[in-house]
């Protein structure tokens, strides 16, 4: 038995405060409809992560899954690429 086509996101980990939760941002560029310059638009997406191997700034693919609690519905596949380890300033 085949399983169905899951939708896969590559983003990067901006909360890994909750346990075995990350928060993930995925961001998508598209041209405004009407004036057609290149937007970017940001989606956050709540992945189950089993082992809490991810750290705020890695680079993560998520796989989407069935409803695990009222907002995740989407597990941590891999690490894609660790972080430096040095957070950015937001002043």
């Amino acid at each position: 038995m085949v399983r169905g086509h899951r939708k896969e996101r590559v983003g990067e980990v901006v909360s890994n405060k909750m346990t075995k939760t990350i928060v993930v941002r995925i961001e998508r560029r598209f041209p405004h409809p009407r004036y057609k310059k290149v937007v970017t638009a940001y989606s956050k997406f709540y992945a189950h992560d089993e082992k809490s191997e991810a750290k705020i700034g890695d680079t993560v693919r998520i796989e989407e899954t069935r409803p695990l609690s009222k907002l995740k519905c989407w597990r941590l596949v891999a690490v894609v690429e660790k972080s430096s380890g040095v957070e950015r300033v937001t002043a």
